[in-house]
């Protein structure tokens, strides 16, 4: 049988730059150096996961650490995948072909509960048995951590610990710890090691909790079974941004990815406080890296990569405090290289048309607002913070700059949303046409409106909310739809519902999820985040032979004291501040931005030990 993947089979498939290797950047160290091997599992195809920010940071800073060779490993597609099963080859990480049943650890990344069938899929093709309780003294320990890590729980069957938190610091703790013990021998096997590496901070292991369930099926609390473990796991959190490394010399793709250009990081956090945002809560708080940081950053990753295109991330882009000032001097040392610097989203309330056109001098794009409800009413519900009179005034100074099309992200079945409230999404789009003819005195400008569904989150305002049925989802699409087909020049793209409502389960689900998991997976579930491979009915399947009910986990309002599967692993926000929250969504009442007013009391900088930073602050004080 073949054991590798030859040119037979890379000339069959989608894509084979995605199966090579040996890209510009990527790093092999001699093995004589490598005292411990980390492949970083991406759960989703290579274009998807080379664009993953997280891994690009992971990778330059694993490998910077004496002795870690650090590799990258993604999710083959069906085609690759139906070769590699009939040809018995494992899969193997891209740097130097090691099966992952080969690696120390393997990595994933929880950035999307629709993957989680690609983890399972990923380690058996890898050699690895899926649940922790199958893995002998020779398997590697499966780790997971990104922003779905604050509820794991679904997966507590199949990883070893978890990453909660900022893993630049921690994932050198982890990899020294883990060199240790080898190097003692292995000392008490694998729970030695277990037992060693839950005494770092912000490091979860399931198999050393047991969750006890009511009666009703609701948990009743998580008991530890160790001495000196935590009863909470609070995140881990980077304090400074400017001390972390963050690199410079990326590795550069052969083919086409999602985000093919550089991407450069210039703040974490938000503390807009969206009561739907995941995001925003766990992230929190606030930290900016310098203008200058940033600046002599942007020169090194152009130089060592020649991408034409420099993107400013982070979750809210256009709220840094040194904006305007730095794009315009980023602009000004690349214009001559004919390389742009973009922004990925912009902000209604803090829109300048200024910054806009600068971004835009060297490539035109469209621009793209976020209003997330047509109502004022709803948009306090979620205190977005933003009036119809924002986006007048944002969309008029764009028209009059030139711009004739714009694109409008909302979110539909949100809580105490009515009909009206979904009608008021067409309204806002034909008001933004209208301002088109007031600004120009012509008709034709175009609008696309894309209207996703709303799922609950852990460690938001909206954790106890039912989300709405899948009906109820489909008659407020449809509603919208026959509205906006009555308006020239606006188009509608929208998703179907079913993903939605598995993503909930699986957001708010206990560790009985697994189960269900399990069984989807032995079904053939894979690429659940694509459309055309998900199948709801295999899911509905899997749950109802779990013993599971889905509305349980998504469709149910909780209670003021239920307690969550996921409370034993925090980001740091306080419960009452978050029920607070809910209270004041049902009376439109916002929140202020704490960032440049008073504190909210969220509790992170508190029980964390950390403080914003915002340089245009730090600047005045001074």
């Amino acid at each position: 049988m073949e054991k590798d993947l030859t040119i037979d089979i890379l000339s069959s498939v989608q894509k084979p730059a995605r199966y090579t290797g040996g890209e510009f950047g990527s790093i092999i160290k001699p093995q004589a150096e490598v005292e411990a091997t980390i492949a970083l599992a991406f759960p989703d195809v290579y274009e998807v996961g080379m664009s993953y920010l997280g891994f690009k940071i992971l990778y330059h800073l694993l490998n910077r650490q004496q002795g870690v060779q650090a590799e990258r490993v993604y999710a083959p597609w069906i085609d690759m995948e139906a070769k590699m099963r009939e040809r018995g080859i494992p899969l193997r990480t891209l740097e130097t072909k090691k099966a992952l049943s080969q690696c120390d650890i393997v990595g994933f990344t929880l950035q999307y509960e629709l993957s989680y069938s690609n983890i399972l899929n990923m380690l058996d093709l890898g050699g690895v048995p899926l649940l922790t309780q199958e893995r002998g003294e020779n398997d590697p320990f499966v780790i997971v951590g990104g922003p779905c890590v604050y509820n794991p729980e679904p997966l507590a069957d199949f990883f070893d610990f978890a990453i909660i938190g900022e893993g630049e610091e921690v994932m050198h703790e982890v990899m020294a710890c883990y060199m240790e013990w080898k190097r003692n021998g292995r000392s008490g096997g694998r729970m030695g090691f277990l037992r060693r590496v839950v005494q770092l901070d912000g490091i979860y292991v399931p198999s050393f909790y047991q969750p006890l369930y009511n009666e009703d099926m609701t948990l009743k609390e998580v008991v530890p079974l160790a001495e000196n473990v935590p009863p909470v796991v609070y995140k881990r959190v980077v304090k400074d941004m400017n001390t972390v490394d963050f690199p410079t010399a990326p590795i550069v793709p052969f083919g086409e990815i999602v985000h093919d250009r550089i991407m450069l990081e210039v703040f974490r956090g938000c503390s807009r406080a969206c009561r739907f945002c995941h995001a925003g809560m766990v992230y929190r708080p606030v930290r900016e890296r310098k203008p200058e940081v940033l600046q002599d950053l942007a020169r090194k990753l152009v130089d060592n990569t020649g991408y034409n295109e420099i993107s400013l991330v982070s979750l809210s882009s256009a709220d840094y405090s040194c904006l305007a000032p730095m794009v315009h001097s980023m602009i000004e040392e690349f214009k001559d290289e004919r390389v742009s610097v973009s922004l990925p989203s912009l902000r209604i309330d803090s829109f300048c048309v200024a910054i806009a056109k600068e971004v835009q001098a060297v490539r035109k794009s469209g621009l793209t607002f976020a209003p997330e409800a047509g109502s004022q009413k709803m948009r306090d519900v979620i205190n977005k913070g933003v009036t119809e009179e924002d986006l007048m005034n944002a969309v008029g100074a764009a028209f009059e700059s030139g711009w004739n099309s714009v694109k409008l992200y909302f979110m539909i079945g949100l809580p105490y949303e009515t009909d009206e409230d979904v009608l008021a999404i067409a309204d806002l789009a034909r008001k933004v046409q209208y301002k088109y003819y007031q600004v120009t005195g012509k008709r034709g400008c175009k609008v696309t409106v894309s209207a996703s569904s709303f799922v609950p989150k852990p460690y938001t305002a909206f954790q106890w909310f039912a989300q709405n049925d899948l009906e109820t989802i489909r008659r407020k699409q449809f509603l919208l739809k026959d509205e906006i087909k009555k308006i020239k020049n606006v188009t509608l793209n929208y998703h179907d519902g079913k993903t939605g409502i598995i993503e909930a389960v699986f957001a708010r689900g206990d560790r009985r999820v697994g189960k269900a998991l399990l069984l989807a997976w032995q079904k053939g579930a894979r690429f659940d985040g694509w459309s055309d491979c998900f199948s709801y009915e295999r899911w509905l399947e899997a749950i109802s032979e779990a013993g599971l009910d889905k509305d349980f986990y998504a469709a149910r309002q909780r209670g003021e004291n239920e307690v969550f599967p996921w409370e034993h692993i925090s980001p740091g926000v306080a419960r009452r501040f978050l029920w607070n929250e809910w209270q004041k969504a049902y009376a439109q009442q916002l929140t202020h931005d704490c960032r440049r007013s008073s504190c909210t009391g969220c509790g992170v900088c508190q029980k964390l030990g950390v403080k914003i930073i915002d340089w245009q602050k730090e600047a005045k004080a001074e």
